[in-house]
């Protein structure tokens, strides 16, 4: 059976200025997009160089057995393959889950702490948040080299105000059950990044939400539970993904005050990769810890995205 199709409008004298329209909107278009890409070409340039060239030739590395000052010689999997059975590999690996799973709740819960405490109008609130935020601009080794002195066994300052009060201090970093948990304490002091994030999403959350449900008899937890909550947790997943992405690559403090030790108790991912290819010179190797732990962090990224993102809501709405 023929089917007949409507017949096509013919065109008209008012046609002409709206295709006209059009194709000027499109070359419009078309012309911002190129300018648009140019602006940022430098960026482009320097992620390609600096950054996606050197982990595509850290994988490169991973299939070639480099001791210096010897050739590389290619070696295939051999080095994935050997990983099981290294057991300070195991090692460094349990370290690094244990220091996330200790700092990165924590973190996100002391900067929220923070900036509830700080979203009030009180005197002195923006030199302390000020405070709060000053270890964003310090440098990360002389804010270390001042917390190895705190938590210095012999003439520390946490340890004297311990004795002062009549109590024994520690052995802080040379103590394998405390040196970790040390090192966690000294990683919260980036909470103010934490509580700045936190503090402009409540002050984004619309006022008349909280007023109305004020009226409606709604106490300070009822207001938080079911208004800023829901309404923040963008960046609530935000913070967690960015401290679950940093606390992987957390090196200073552990090469500075410990040197992974005392035996092996502070020795992490970074830190090992690092004294296998500089220390030990073994770079193939090196680069084949660097691939898993390049994997380790994109599959819990990538677990936190599916499971957490469609408990997210923006501007009300889950995502």
């Amino acid at each position: 059976m023929k089917v007949s199709l409507p017949a096509r409008r013919p065109e008209t004298q008012f046609d002409q200025p709206q295709k006209r329209f059009a194709s000027r909107r499109s070359a419009i278009g078309r012309r911002k997009e190129r300018w648009f890409y140019l602006m940022i070409s430098p960026w482009l340039l320097g992620f390609a160089a600096l950054q996606a060239a050197p982990v595509a030739a850290a994988f490169v590395m991973a299939l070639f057995d480099w001791p210096l000052p010897q050739p590389p010689r290619f070696v295939g999997w051999d080095h994935f393959a050997a990983l099981h059975q290294d057991g300070l590999f195991v090692k460094t690996l349990l370290n690094s889950l244990y220091f996330t799973l200790g700092t990165v709740p924590t973190a996100i819960g002391l900067g929220l702490l923070l900036a509830l405490l700080l979203n009030h109008k009180l005197p002195g609130v923006r030199l302390v948040r000020a405070v709060f935020l000053m270890p964003a601009a310090i440098s990360g080794v002389a804010t270390t080299l001042a917390w190895g002195w705190v938590f210095n066994a012999r003439y520390g300052l946490l340890n004297a105000l311990l004795r002062s009060v009549g109590l024994p201090g520690p052995s802080w970093l040379l103590s394998e059950i405390l040196a970790m948990p040390t090192m966690m304490l000294i990683h919260l002091w980036t909470a103010g990044v934490n509580m700045i994030v936190f503090l402009a999403a409540i002050r984004a959350v619309p006022a008349e939400l909280t007023e109305a449900a004020l009226i409606d008899g709604a106490d300070g937890w009822q207001r938080f539970r079911h208004i800023t909550w829901p309404l923040i947790s963008p960046a609530t997943f935000y913070l967690l993904l960015i401290n679950l992405i940093g606390t992987f690559q957390v090196f200073t403090p552990m090469y500075l005050l410990t040197g992974g030790g005392p035996n092996n108790a502070t020795l992490t991912l970074p830190l090992y990769i690092y004294q296998t290819a500089f220390a030990w010179g073994s770079l193939g190797y090196a680069s084949a810890l660097s691939a898993v732990l390049f994997a380790l962090v994109l599959g819990l990224t990538a677990l936190l995205v599916r499971s957490l993102e469609p408990r997210v809501y923006y501007l009300g709405r889950r995502a």
